[in-house]
């Protein structure tokens, strides 16, 4: 049986989410720089305001550190808007030369392949500061994440209120990720929410608007 209250609750922003969906599916028609900016802001997420990761981003790219700082110029833009501001200001300066070859970043090189699951194995697996959650939201803010979710413990409280699981866990592994993941892709079908808009519908019915 459909829950009446969450299809209401899409029917009432599905509008405003397809239109923040569609306009990161253009993200990935993009420059690798504009690509790995969004990278960036995704490393820069664990236990930080999304919009203030965003300032922070705005602040690096302004002048120009994202793409050219050490980890040293970055490290006091960041203190200003993240938590944990030193490891992350490495993380940046390490994905940039994973992903940069002959001097040049070669974001969708190292995408490749279009089956999403393995991009996110190698993003976790390659790139240092990126577990599944952040690696999944990278995926979905450059129009990559129709068939995976974003999985934190703000989701998951959301899941356990429509019954969909039934705690959340002390930890959040790599198999539970994935557990909760595909009951939360039942529920999304089941009440004909595409996945990929149901983490902005959570976020916005907590926050008041849709972000990224």
């Amino acid at each position: 049986m459909k829950r009446p209250l969450i299809v209401a609750e899409y029917k009432k922003k599905r509008k405003e989410i397809t239109k923040r969906l569609e306009e990161f599916e253009k993200n990935l028609g993009n420059e690798d720089e504009h690509i790995f900016a969004e990278l960036c802001f995704c490393l820069l997420t664990p236990q930080s305001k999304a919009v203030n990761c965003n300032k922070a981003l705005c602040k690096l790219r302004k002048k120009k550190l994202l793409l050219e700082g050490s980890a040293n110029k970055i490290k006091p833009i960041l203190k200003r808007w993240v938590r944990f501001h030193n490891k992350k200001a490495e993380y940046i300066v390490l994905a940039r030369k994973a992903l940069t070859k002959k001097g040049r970043l070669r974001c969708k090189e190292f995408l490749g392949t279009k089956n999403v699951f393995f991009i996110r194995d190698k993003l976790v697996k390659e790139i240092k500061g990126l577990g599944y959650k952040e690696a999944s939201h990278f995926l979905r803010n450059i129009g990559l994440g129709r068939d995976i979710a974003i999985i934190d413990r703000h989701v998951i409280r959301n899941l356990k209120k429509e019954r969909v699981v039934k705690k959340v866990p002390e930890t959040i592994t790599k198999k539970n990720y994935l557990e909760i993941e595909n009951k939360m892709r039942k529920f999304a079908k089941k009440n004909n929410i595409p996945l990929g808009a149901l983490d902005l519908l959570f976020w916005s019915n907590e926050t008041g608007f849709i972000f990224k």
